[in-house]
């Protein structure tokens, strides 16, 4: 359950910087931070993360509740390649760096754990703890007693 967006016009290091503010957050949590981040990489986060959190909701019948961020990740995109005449007819370069954008949201197992089943009570036999060690000395000896008593 992911979403790729690529040769996003973002420098690689700027968007690395919000990326990390929303990492192994929930999806809920990553669009209130992304929200009020006042960097234009967070608009282009908080698109791509509702754009995989509607993909698991659409295409795997995943409740947006219930995602967590599991990767993002923030690589290089080609180089746009401008030039800034000055004077003597010589040219600075201009580098209008871009990126490519993966996120991929996973189920959050423990919030899908306590809504699927909640903790039913244990019967009497499930708590006693049958298998320490001084039940079962206490067994062996009562099965020896019984023998021994049997034969004679």
């Amino acid at each position: 359950m992911k979403a790729i967006l690529n040769q996003i016009r973002v420098s690689p290091l700027k968007a690395q910087l919000v990326a990390a503010l929303v990492r192994n957050k929930s999806v809920a949590e990553a669009q209130e931070i992304l929200k009020f981040t006042p960097k234009n990489a967070a608009k282009v986060l908080l698109k791509v993360i509702n754009s995989a959190a509607h993909n698991a909701e659409n295409n795997f019948n995943q409740k947006i509740e219930n995602l967590v961020i599991k990767e993002i990740h923030v690589g290089k995109g080609i180089v746009y390649k401008r030039y800034r005449p000055i004077s003597r007819g010589r040219s600075h370069p201009i580098l209008k760096k871009t990126s490519n954008i993966t996120v991929e949201v996973g189920i959050n197992a423990e919030a899908v754990e306590t809504q699927a089943s909640p903790k039913t009570p244990k019967t009497a036999v499930e708590t006693q703890d049958l298998a320490s060690p001084k039940t079962e000395k206490k067994e062996i000896k009562k099965v020896k007693t019984e023998k021994q008593e049997a034969k004679a």
